[in-house]
């Protein structure tokens, strides 16, 4: 059976088992298929999808936090560089935060049963972040969990321990929230004199480095070729 084959059964067997939940979406691109569910049915379809035999989702693979905001927007847009110098950068402006379906909680499940993935994605707002956990109903759940909580501030309801698990003690904010600048909040070093760690404003300047220069070149324009060096034959 080939990989579409599969997808088709998957999704022929979603359609049968999740005709109550209506509000569920289903999108088949690239070799893929996405299931979004609306995050007050999060559990119940989760374990329909691990309960059912035709379906048999045993493993959660991976669980990641997403920011939509900004979506689609590239920060490394500049225009044709001169030749003064090199020491170009791009500004860095904070991205105008909407109040509905900012986050997303994306799910990676795999049939080991029936040979095949699915991702379900559940959409979060920007003041009350929170979903449901599933650890009750996949284990492998509750690392990823406490990593998206640490990263993004996606709170997950019933965790049985939801802390920091990448992030110092103390840390202040979300690094991969869209929001949180580059530079971070505060600096750390080692004070021979204290010998200790301490804590310190950031000192240096917030810049986002534009990683390629494109110039002006006639070579590369239609119609134009560099002229052949002495003694070669054109």
């Amino acid at each position: 059976m080939t990989p579409e084959d599969r997808l088709d059964e998957l999704e022929e067997a979603l359609e049968e088992h999740l005709e109550e939940f209506t509000d569920c979406r289903r999108e088949r691109a690239r070799g893929e298929l996405t299931l979004n569910v609306p995050r007050d049915q999060l559990i119940a379809v989760m374990k329909l999808l691990r309960e059912k035999r035709t379906l048999a989702f045993e493993q959660c693979i991976d669980v990641c936090g997403v920011d939509y905001a900004a979506y689609g927007q590239s920060e490394w847009v500049t225009g044709m560089a001169s030749n003064s110098g090199f020491g170009r950068a791009a500004s860095r402006e904070l991205p105008e935060l909407g109040a509905q379906d900012r986050f997303a909680v994306v799910y990676h499940l795999l049939s080991i049963t029936h040979n095949v993935r699915l991702r379900v994605k559940t959409f979060l707002d920007t003041d009350h972040p929170i979903v449901d956990s599933v650890v009750g109903v996949w284990a492998s759940a509750l690392w990823f969990e406490r990593e998206a909580f640490d990263l993004f501030g996606i709170m997950f309801a019933g965790h049985p321990d939801l802390r920091r698990i990448l992030t110092d003690y103390g840390f202040i904010g979300h690094p991969f929230r869209k929001d949180f600048p580059l530079i971070g909040q505060v600096e750390m070093r080692y004070d021979a004199e204290q010998r200790r760690v301490i804590y310190e404003p950031v000192s240096i300047e917030p810049r986002t480095l534009v990683p390629r220069v494109i110039r002006e070149d006639s070579r590369y324009e239609s119609g134009c070729k560099p002229a052949p060096a002495a003694g070669e034959a054109e």
